[in-house]
């Protein structure tokens, strides 16, 4: 009896630990079906954009795939969100950017399909096209070393500026040997350029910007979509980490989004002439 007493604890101990044991693999499934039921988190940035991709939000549900927008304010964040968990995904950039943040950051994400492409633009609240632009005028261009040098890229195609040979898309502000009318560079960080044009005699950003400014995308004073591989380069990337890539879920609403008529006509609504659908190449 007194061994029965001294061991009744121990019991109950050991068959409570048993319990807890059994119980683990049902925990770990039960987090795995939480997670697939949970929202995909789709990270973005203000654009016009968004509402297709709130389009197939929709369309994604009544197939019983459940998405929704994470909308950050900066360039950073979506992919800082990625890195670290609390985004599946991120819908805003283009392949030059992601490497750049990857080389940057110590980071491996990777682009796994395309979305739209569309164009930059220098854009103007005080010229119109084919008004010549004034000496010392002052131009803004984004912050970011990819898109400082496509935006430079664009200047010297309209002959306002020249650059070292060679430099290409890697241009940075050190590399123009030319600037015959003096003009003076403003370094705007990429998502404020529609908030500048009162500010700067131009501005070179993307037509998702010069429309929050309230800019006509049509009214670019030049665009850089003359060449297809300018359309693939900058195209905007579904980005994750590497053991997303194949996620059935996320790969289901890729497709689900480029395949909806309604996200095309929403795209060609907002964009008009400016705009391409790389993954139909």
């Amino acid at each position: 009896m007194i061994q029965d007493r001294l061991t009744r604890p121990v019991r109950r101990s050991l068959l409570t630990a048993m319990g807890a044991a059994a119980a683990l693999p049902l925990l770990g499934a039960a987090r795995l079906a939480g997670a697939q039921n949970a929202p995909l988190r789709i990270g973005v940035i203000p654009s016009v954009a968004n509402e297709a991709t709130e389009i197939a939000i929709d369309q994604a549900r009544a197939q019983g795939v459940q998405a929704k927008l994470v909308e950050l304010s900066d360039w950073v964040m979506p992919n800082v969100g990625v890195a670290e968990g609390s985004l599946d995904v991120n819908y805003f950039q283009h392949a030059p950017f992601l490497d750049l943040f990857n080389k940057s950051r110590g980071q491996n994400l990777v682009p796994i399909a395309y979305g739209y492409s569309t164009t930059i633009g220098l854009f103007s609240k005080k010229l119109k096209r084919g008004d010549a632009m004034p000496h010392g005028a002052s131009i803004g261009i984004p912050a970011d070393p990819v898109n400082t040098g496509r935006a430079l890229l664009l200047l010297q195609a309209m002959g306002l500026i020249q650059l070292k040979e060679g430099v290409a898309e890697k241009a940075t502000l050190l590399d123009v040997i030319g600037n015959p009318r003096k003009l003076k560079f403003v370094s705007i960080e990429g998502s404020q350029a529609s908030r500048t044009f009162d500010d700067v005699t131009a501005s070179v950003t993307y037509t998702t910007f010069a429309k929050h400014g309230g800019l006509d995308e049509k009214d670019g004073l030049a665009f850089d979509n003359n060449d297809p591989a300018n359309v693939r380069r900058y195209a905007i990337r579904w980005v994750t980490l590497p053991n997303r890539a194949e996620d059935a879920r996320l790969l289901k609403f890729i497709g689900i989004y480029q395949q909806s008529p309604e996200v095309k006509t929403t795209l060609r609504r907002l964009y008009g002439d400016l705009i391409d659908f790389p993954w139909q190449a």
